[in-house]
């Protein structure tokens, strides 16, 4: 194979070689020197990345992230860095805004060695992470801290088959999360199969999951493929899975350990090739300390958990998300939400996370005539601090505090003196009482 003739500059006889194997491969590959410079780049690095213009001898925080200076100096991990501290293979997920949304970058880094050992030139690979249903209607959408560990994690384990457990709270995008595992992994062009573990009676939940045959029970006039069956080659989401029936875990078990089932009514073994994620907002622990989840299910869901973050642990994503899903709820409009209004819901808990948020815009959008939607538009729940000082009522000496606070919720506990979890335990109460008439926007259902 010939090589690129953009490869050949300062590059020595092995590398070259190397660098002709790599212009075959479909994803963008660079190799790179200790000084972040390419040396050498493939045909989709070119093209994908560069846009076709030249690379070599420019930095690649300059081409890859358009940086000025390395990664770790703006803001984002730097592969190159942590590569030459731990002398081995090494990988980040980096968030690029494109004018087709944001994407995430899987950029894996690997060190090459000369004669004596020491470490002279790297192969960096670049791989985009979908995120998106393939509808597009859908997509998850943040660039916090937060999110980005949370979409690290979940980058990491998609490419493996490894079960993966997502903790968080209702309204959080577990699901979406799911989703996303599911596209980044090899059994994207697969099934991918939701169960609402909470939705299925305990009498029907075996014959839901694994199918049954006819005659197998009174109503079985046919027989018919469950779940399970349904996903097969691809990724089986098991939503609220502590909602499975004691009965039914030992047979979940099974499955999990075996890749057997039987449906209802047959003795015939059947074997299922899937990929097992689920989610709960419960504790799983604290229900095997009581007795109501079984220990043995629970320690082979729990091989790669990850926390899916509520949504006032991201407030930083808070205007990105509120763009999204007005233009969801209220297609065809230029909604925008006031400075007011989002100094409003930046100062609130959300104890519905992001499907509280998005009732909540839904209804502001119906009530609003205009463009913008206003303090005056939002429910009563979400306004100002005066409800606040009015669910302390019972701590008169914090209520000038709390009327005059206009700061973030880690502020208002701190001059409160007490922790963030007792604040956010207090206004959940608050939001539940759905008391004030501060805002004249009426309450949601979360």
């Amino acid at each position: 194979m010939p090589v690129a003739k953009s490869f050949v500059t300062t590059i020595s006889h092995p590398l070259a070689e190397l660098l002709s194997m790599l212009d075959a491969a479909p994803e963008p590959h660079i190799i790179l020197d200790a000084d972040y410079r390419i040396i050498g780049a493939n045909s989709a690095y070119r093209k994908q990345i560069a846009n076709g213009e030249g690379v070599i001898g420019r930095n690649c925080f300059q081409v890859s992230c358009q940086h000025t200076q390395p990664c770790d100096r703006s803001g984002e991990a730097c592969p190159l860095g942590r590569c030459l501290a731990s002398g081995r293979r090494e990988r980040v997920l980096h968030l690029r805004h494109t004018a087709n949304g944001d994407e995430y970058r899987n950029i894996e880094l690997t060190p090459i060695r000369d004669g004596g050992g020491e470490i002279r030139y790297f192969v960096e690979k670049l791989e985009l992470q979908p995120v998106a249903e393939r509808s597009g209607a859908r997509q998850l959408i943040g660039a916090s801290k937060r999110f980005g560990q949370m979409m690290d994690l979940a980058s990491r384990v998609a490419k493996a088959d490894a079960v993966v457990l997502l903790e968080g709270e209702s309204g959080t995008g577990k699901e979406l999360v799911a989703q996303a595992i599911h596209q980044m992994s090899r059994r994207a062009k697969r099934p991918f199969v939701a169960v609402d573990c909470s939705g299925i009676p305990e009498n029907l939940f075996e014959s839901e999951l694994f199918g049954h045959e006819r005659g197998a029970f009174t109503g079985a006039v046919a027989a018919r493929v469950g779940l399970v069956e349904a996903a097969n080659g691809g990724t089986l989401f098991l939503d609220e899975v502590g909602e499975i029936p004691l009965a039914m875990q030992v047979k979940l078990l099974r499955l999990l350990e075996t890749s057997a089932y039987r449906r209802v009514g047959s003795s015939e073994p059947r074997r299922a090739d899937i990929r097992v994620i689920s989610a709960t907002h419960r504790s799983l622990r604290e229900m095997v300390a009581a007795g109501s989840f079984r220990a043995d299910l629970y320690y082979r869901l729990n091989i790669f958990p990850i926390e899916v973050p509520a949504l006032r642990e991201r407030l930083d994503d808070l205007p990105a998300l509120v763009a999204a899903l007005l233009a969801r709820v209220a297609p065809g409009r230029s909604l925008q939400l006031s400075a007011a209004a989002m100094k409003e819901l930046s100062a609130y808990a959300f104890p519905g996370n992001v499907r509280e948020l998005r009732n909540l815009l839904e209804r502001a959008s119906l009530i609003s005539d205009g463009e913008v939607i206003g303090v005056e538009h939002l429910p009563a729940e979400v306004c100002g601090v005066g409800p606040v000082a009015r669910a302390f009522a019972d701590e008169p000496d914090l209520a000038g505090q709390l009327e005059g606070h206009r700061g973030s919720r880690k502020k208002l506990a701190q001059a409160l003196g007490i922790s963030e979890r007792t604040l956010y335990r207090r206004l959940k109460a608050l939001a539940e009482s759905r008391s004030s008439p501060n805002c004249h926007g009426s309450d949601i259902e979360g």
